[in-house]
């Protein structure tokens, strides 16, 4: 599958996809699943929200997710990768309310309801500015009013200014984007296409972030 933003690290493909859950376990020593719990702990999930997954990857979040919805709350999950799609898919086939579907989150689209919160993880800093502002108004689009968009990404910083044992892992292993990302400020970003109310939690000596924006009435 040819990717759609070469200069992306975001896009997995091939034996990455296959295998994504295990390699990022392996190469952060398993601390990235206690991570990744405690942060989704904080999404204040209520029983019956309907949660918009951007970039679900193989389900990893929205079965952490759904531990803390009722049989009334729903997950939809959108996907490029079919990879990860067959991974979600069997991971969540004996659950209800998980559904996952094959959409560009970079793309205008249309859905049949709006959303309580629209999450994505690690996946926003990946995208050249002008796509991620088309994120943007997706999420926005596809949440009620007062509906939260949840970033769980790195935070802001000048990369030159981290200590050594982030830095030189950050620029070995990120693409170009995310050099311009954490450099920008995204609250006054989300704040141009309509939300307000920010809300942050920071994790790794301030270098990843949990930021909640809601959707404001336009």
């Amino acid at each position: 599958m040819k990717k759609f933003y070469p200069d992306s690290k975001v896009e997995i493909q091939g034996i990455t996809a296959k295998f994504y859950d295990n390699i990022l376990s392996g190469i952060t020593f398993g601390k990235y699943d206690v991570f990744l719990k405690k942060a989704i702990a904080l999404l204040e999930i209520q029983e019956d929200d309907k949660i918009l997954d951007f970039g679900a990857g193989t389900g990893k979040n929205a079965l952490l997710m759904n531990n803390y919805l009722s049989a009334e709350g729903e997950i939809l999950g959108l996907e490029i990768s079919d990879l990860m799609i067959e991974q979600f898919k069997a991971k969540t086939e004996n659950i209800n309310n998980i559904e996952v579907q094959n959409k560009r989150i970079d793309l205008p689209f249309t859905l049949e309801k709006k959303y309580d919160k629209v999450f994505i993880s690690f996946v926003f800093h990946g995208f050249p500015f002008e796509t991620q502002k088309k994120i943007i108004q997706n999420a926005f689009d596809a949440l009620k009013d007062g509906g939260e968009f949840i970033i769980l990404d790195f935070n802001e910083f000048i990369t030159n200014n981290t200590p050594l044992y982030f830095r030189i892992p950050f620029k070995i292993i990120e693409c170009k984007y995310a050099f311009e990302y954490v450099e920008k400020d995204w609250k006054k970003i989300l704040q141009d296409f309509g939300f307000v109310q920010f809300h942050e939690d920071l994790f790794f000596q301030n270098h990843l972030r949990l930021l909640k924006a809601k959707r404001g009435k336009k």
